[in-house]
């Protein structure tokens, strides 16, 4: 099954945040996701998601600099207080939204002589966000960043992923799948979904290399969602990609591929 989301932080970005929950609906979707909803206050953001009967699925605990390239939140010994006001934050929201999934973005280490204590730190840190997302019934994911984009990143490849699942087994933690960030990193995505899909709360895709509307790049859509839809996989698809031209223009592969 194919549950598609769009992305309200990369794609409808010629409107302001506001308006591109009308913008989403009016294209067909029936759920969105935002990086980081925080710009707005909860209420406001729950009145636009029932003006326009939308379903919030995913939004991203802080993650402090990170993309203004510093190490982020999550994985950094000296901000543990700091990740976990963070997460209260999010647990205000998510009261509200009722998303299906919260991200947690593990962050850089841009010291490698303490990398492993930013592991041990990211551990910590995402065990005690499944526990309190769990509160809510709110599956907690995680994601793996490819390290040209961000170089430094603490878990950049698929096997780091499911190393962290395995050394930290909380029953409410889940993978967040990138089709494009593994794919920048050169990995066999189609294979590691077949095998791993019970383990992957959310994805999300773009085409590779340039990150644009799925058409513009190298990634097989057809074989990929063809994976998705006859698995047992019953999360949401989201569009995580940045137009080429405005993002009407981007949209021929919902048409394509939404009913299946």
């Amino acid at each position: 099954m194919l549950r598609f989301t769009v992305n309200l932080s990369l794609l409808f970005t010629e409107l302001p945040l506001s308006e591109r929950f009308q913008a989403a609906k009016q294209h067909g979707f029936d759920a969105v996701e935002i990086q980081f909803p925080y710009s707005l206050p909860v209420e406001q953001i729950r009145d636009l998601l029932d003006q326009q009967d939308l379903q919030l699925v995913l939004f991203n605990v802080d993650a402090d600099t990170l993309l203004q390239g510093g190490e982020g939140l999550a994985a950094v010994p000296e901000k543990r207080d700091q990740f976990k006001a963070a997460v209260g934050q999010t647990l205000a929201y998510a009261e509200r939204l009722k998303p299906s999934v919260i991200n947690v973005l593990p962050g850089r280490c841009l010291d490698p002589q303490r990398l492993g204590e930013y592991q041990t730190t990211l551990c910590e840190n995402l065990a005690y966000a499944a526990a309190a997302f769990a509160d809510l019934g709110i599956k907690t994911v995680f994601e793996a960043v490819n390290s040209y984009d961000m170089p430094g990143f603490i878990v950049d490849t698929s096997q780091k992923m499911l190393d962290a699942l395995k050394q930290i087994q909380h029953p409410n933690l889940f993978m967040q799948y990138d089709i494009y960030h593994m794919s920048r990193m050169g990995e066999d995505y189609a294979g590691f979904l077949r095998q791993h899909l019970d383990k992957v709360g959310h994805i999300q895709f773009a085409d590779c290399p340039g990150r644009g509307q799925p058409g513009t790049g190298d990634v097989d859509f057809d074989s990929l969602f063809d994976i998705i839809a006859t698995s047992d996989y019953q999360g949401w698809v989201g569009a995580e990609y940045r137009p080429t031209a405005d993002t009407a223009a981007s949209l021929a592969w919902f048409k394509t591929y939404a009913v299946k």
